[in-house]
């Protein structure tokens, strides 16, 4: 099965040679796994090795996808934060940024809470060092003077545009253990989990 635009997809192109054998689908049953070819090595696979020692009937699946997610979130932000620390801001602060930038058009504090998953009060902290850094100005409303509306100055907006590039290009380079097949699948699989995700757990939040 294939996964196309969060959707999985049944393949029915012919295949050249003969199907799997029942070895390589686990049994005429079709309820065992199937052999790798590689032992995984990664460091979670280490975790997962200890805990099948202190509890041999685990199953480990959700912990070996999750803890990989997990592992590969942590590495992939601290490369992708060399840009950023270079420029003098966080992590936190370009999605301020960038959220400005990318929707086009000013946002309320709120709004920029919702378009990054931040606190309200985190969001504020961040906006008063952008301001004071001048990289983003506040606009009072005219009708409702307890609102503000932010949005980036000609500084904040060259920050943004100058810095996406340099993101980029270190993204494509810690990306690259995948061929560029292989990190479609990859996006088109985390596509359809973060769909489950944000339905379930969303739910749960609100």
């Amino acid at each position: 099965m294939t996964v196309r635009n969060g959707r999985p997809e049944t393949g029915t192109g012919r295949m050249d040679g003969p199907g799997p054998t029942a070895e390589a689908t686990g049994g005429a049953s079709g309820t065992g796994t199937a052999p790798r070819s590689t032992p995984r090595t990664d460091t979670v696979a280490s975790v997962v090795g200890q805990w099948r020692a202190v509890h041999a009937g685990l199953d480990t699946g959700p912990m070996e996808v999750i803890g990989r997610i997990n592992r590969c979130s942590a590495l992939l932000q601290q490369a992708e934060d060399a840009p950023l620390r270079r420029a003098g801001l966080s992590r936190a602060e370009f999605d301020l940024l960038g959220a400005l930038r990318r929707t086009g058009h000013e946002l309320t504090p709120g709004e920029l809470a919702r378009e990054t998953f931040s606190s309200g009060a985190a969001v504020t902290k961040r906006l008063k060092r952008l301001t004071e850094t001048g990289l983003v100005e506040r606009r009072t409303d005219t009708r409702d003077r307890r609102v503000a509306h932010l949005r980036l100055t000609d500084a904040g907006r060259d920050l943004v545009d100058g810095i996406l590039p340099e993101q980029l290009a270190y993204e494509k380079t810690v990306l690259s253990a995948l061929a560029p097949d292989g990190q479609e699948e990859l996006s088109d699989l985390l596509a359809v989990l973060l769909n489950g995700l944000e339905g379930h757990l969303g739910g749960l939040r609100a």
